[in-house]
């Protein structure tokens, strides 16, 4: 039976960054990166009460599989987890976590940066910002 080298989720619930580490943990693996996003209390000077994420779920989780099959293909990835949460997300709660494992710390380090750039611009993944003083959908990526 063929290992898998790519663990996608679009959940819900709460992330956990253990289960994406875990995945991609393997001896032959010097090189694990772990990008984790957190909601931050404030943007563009306005303070942030909480998001809210939406995504088109079939076609989200299809962009992300992509996105890890062209890291896998561009470096020497053993292993990749790429989680993205949605619903309503309080400050300091984690709305996505990637997980990149290579043999070499610069491959992961790069094949980490590929996945969260092209994540924030290709998928279908909407957030409203709720501030003090009112909120705006926006693209969950700018």
């Amino acid at each position: 039976m063929k290992e898998e080298k790519i663990d996608i989720l679009l959940s819900d619930k709460t992330l956990k960054t253990e289960e994406a580490i875990k995945f991609v943990g393997l001896p032959d693996c010097g090189g694990l990166t772990v990008f984790i996003g957190t909601v931050r209390n404030h943007t563009k000077g306005k303070e942030v009460v909480r998001l809210e994420f939406e995504a088109y779920a079939p076609m989200a989780i299809s962009e992300m599989t992509k996105i890890a099959e062209r890291a896998c293909e561009r470096w020497d990835v053993r292993r990749i987890a790429i989680h993205h949460r949605t619903g309503v997300l309080d400050i300091g709660e984690i709305p996505v976590v990637i997980a990149v494992a290579c043999p070499h710390r610069k491959a992961a380090f790069e094949a980490c940066q590929f996945a969260i750039d092209t994540l924030k611009e290709t998928v279908p993944i909407w957030k409203k910002e709720i501030f003090t003083d009112g909120e705006i959908w926006v693209a969950a990526h700018p």
